[in-house]
């Protein structure tokens, strides 16, 4: 493994470092923002504190968002057209960096080190035996830094797909120091689902699920030629009934078959990936398609869930305000004996937990550290690399010298996430 950023020198006493953490994810609604704090424990090094000082969401410029969504296949796009999106969004990243650190009187430097920006993920390449051959997120880390002064880094998955690796989901290093102490599946529902398995015999596991909110989100936007963009509290699903022939078509697809590791995006779970899929059976009326895309989603995530001795899952993300979808989670999980809980009733936002995620990275990479995790056997990671890496590019390429990293610690084992707003 690599020295990473981190000077080598005389060991010294933990010196906060904080960090911004920026995401958007694949449902492509709002950029969430995160300020963490992160002090070493000065009795314990396995032990991380994180002083989580102020979250926030900021929702992307209307015209932004949907160039952004015209990328995605299927529609076909242009080199000038990505070129173009990927300054537009590194300025709209920017924007809200600068902004939430100005509102919480942040100063570059002295009371936040470092900007972790996810980026926007445009294309996630899986070949066809469930390799991933590379992994596109747009947004120009120079705008980001030249809006807040604040060294940047992104391109978070390039390194662990070079390693062989996924590059998918990332999530797995915070779930295992948030939720290790009981048998959880930490689930993330954005516009794909993925759950993460800590606490059990066996040790950590987890990939990408399926879809979540970005099958539905398409489907009302094309049957209402743009004018909305999701399901509003599931108020379409809550009218509909399932229908089950369209259901078993979707279920059958080969994807939930693939072993953990997997990752997928909506390059595959595509605007018109129902009608492929199910050809004339996807001719249904709205109501109908979205409470079949529910229990899709309900279904596909208890079966995933179902395969590991868990006792709860731990929910986070858009998927999570659906009414509609979380009661139907619920019931089928609490079949099984499992509890579904909210991330936010465990102390940890809910909305901002990939943002907590983004600065967890980012005290790594600083520190040196990987920010994925190693496989089950202890070899390789956990994502299907050869071996843990270092993530992420640093902007400006050199970080300052006042960085107060001293001698790289030791990979902490737990996270204690106080404060919050």
């Amino acid at each position: 493994m690599g020295g990473g950023f981190a000077p080598e020198g005389p060991a010294a006493a933990p010196t906060p470092f904080t960090v911004l953490g920026l995401m958007s994810g694949t449902s492509v609604d709002a950029i969430d923002l995160a300020l963490v704090r992160f002090r070493p424990d000065t009795d314990d090094p396995s032990l991380l504190h994180g002083e989580l000082l102020a979250t926030g969401e900021t929702a992307w410029d209307p015209g932004i968002r949907r160039d952004m969504l015209q990328m995605l296949p299927p529609r076909r796009s242009g080199v000038a057209e990505w070129n173009r999106l990927h300054a537009a969004v590194g300025e709209g990243l920017g924007r809200a960096a600068a902004g939430f650190l100005a509102h919480h009187g942040a100063r570059p430097g002295l009371d936040v080190q470092l900007v972790v920006s996810h980026g926007q993920t445009l294309h996630h390449w899986v070949r066809e035996d469930g390799t991933v051959g590379g992994s596109l997120q747009i947004g120009d880390p120079h705008r980001i830094h030249a809006a807040t002064g604040v060294p940047v880094l992104s391109d978070l998955r390039s390194a662990d797909i070079a390693a062989g690796g996924q590059g998918a989901p990332l999530a797995p290093l915070l779930d295992s120091l948030l939720f290790g102490d009981c048998p959880t599946a930490a689930l993330n529902l954005g516009g794909i689902s993925n759950i993460t398995i800590v606490g059990v015999a066996g040790g950590i596991t987890g990939g990408d699920v399926g879809p979540a909110n970005a099958l539905m989100d398409a489907a009302v936007a094309e049957a209402t030629t743009g004018r909305d963009t999701c399901d509003v509290d599931g108020r379409l699903a809550a009218r509909g009934r399932i229908h089950d022939d369209l259901l078993q078509a979707l279920l059958a697809d080969p994807f939930y078959r693939r072993p953990f590791p997997r990752s997928t995006g909506r390059e595959y779970f595509t605007g018109d990936y129902v009608a492929q899929r199910a050809g004339a059976l996807a001719d249904v009326d709205l109501p109908d398609l979205l409470a079949t895309l529910v229990e899709l989603t309900a279904r596909t995530v208890r079966d995933a869930v179902s395969a590991y001795p868990v006792e709860r899952v731990v929910g986070s993300g858009g998927g999570m305000r659906n009414p509609v979808l979380r009661a139907r989670l619920a019931q089928l999980l609490g079949e099984r004996g499992i509890t579904l809980r909210d991330a936010s009733d465990l102390g940890v936002p809910a909305d901002a937990k990939e943002a907590v995620l983004m600065a967890v990275i980012g005290w790594c990479t600083a520190h040196g550290l990987p920010g994925v995790l190693p496989g089950a056997d202890g070899t390789g990671a956990l994502t299907g690399a050869r071996s843990t890496q270092i993530l992420g590019s640093l902007t400006p390429a050199r970080p300052p010298a006042a960085w107060p990293v001293s001698r790289t610690p030791l990979m902490p084992r737990r996270l204690v996430l106080t404060g919050g707003a």
